[in-house]
């Protein structure tokens, strides 16, 4: 065998054992850098953040431990198929969180709800308070769960599953409103700046995020979800 075979073979024996010993707690790393540990909300997020909270979509048990960590209100939904692509499994109904409210009550699946947590402790609030020494009080948003297939294609949305929310706006808690239909492209700089900090910080948590850079469908919202597809635009 050739040499530069023979250290490829050598190379992926070693990340093979690697990886089994790592699952197997014969190699111990801190959690937060262990792909087979669940996500924490307290952590910040890192390179492997997004691809734990995908692996979350088949552990619903595991999932709401997490859930329960953060400030969100929320209760399980009975797993749901309203047709042959739509429905939603491993879902909550979420009415609120500690010092934040949302526009509505709405349905999303778990992951999507811990990404979202993650980003709002971690990015949200920080963002507001640095650009404005003030807190997000209230998220406006355009709905999570709706049977429909992409915007001009035939592949089911995100939204099918309950796996995506669109974000229009938030209200901060001094009573400052920030709206992507009137200020990503503004007069005020700060709000542009904080808007895009939120777009940019949200490619951490979430798979897919789309905003107004996108196209005209998504000038006024960010489209926020974990799909398959990683996707920061």
């Amino acid at each position: 065998m050739r040499p530069a075979r023979l250290t490829l073979l050598a190379l992926i024996l070693g990340l093979v054992g690697g990886g089994l010993a790592l699952a197997g707690g014969l190699i111990r790393i801190p959690d937060r850098w262990n792909p087979f540990a669940p996500p924490v909300i307290a952590d910040a997020p890192n390179l492997l953040t997004r691809w734990k909270i995908a692996q979350l979509k088949d552990a619903p048990d595991q999932c709401l431990a997490v859930l329960e960590t953060a400030p969100l209100r929320f209760s399980t939904v009975p797993d749901r198929k309203t047709a042959a692509t739509c429905g939603f499994e491993n879902a909550v109904r979420v009415s609120g969180a500690e010092g934040l409210r949302f526009s509505s009550g709405f349905t999303a699946s778990c992951p999507l709800m811990v990404a979202w947590s993650i980003f709002d402790r971690h990015v949200l609030q920080p963002a507001a308070r640095r650009h404005f020494a003030s807190r997000v009080a209230q998220v406006d948003h355009l709905g999570t769960y709706a049977c429909r297939a992409v915007r001009g294609g035939s592949t089911p949305s995100q939204h099918a599953t309950a796996n995506a929310i669109d974000i229009s706006g938030v209200v901060l808690a001094d009573g400052t409103r920030i709206s992507l239909a009137r200020d990503w492209s503004g007069d005020d700089a700060r709000k542009r700046a904080f808007l895009r900090e939120l777009r940019d910080g949200a490619c951490e948590a979430f798979r897919g995020v789309l905003g107004p850079d996108y196209n005209a469908a998504h000038r006024d919202h960010f489209h926020l979800d974990m799909g398959r597809w990683s996707i920061c635009r």
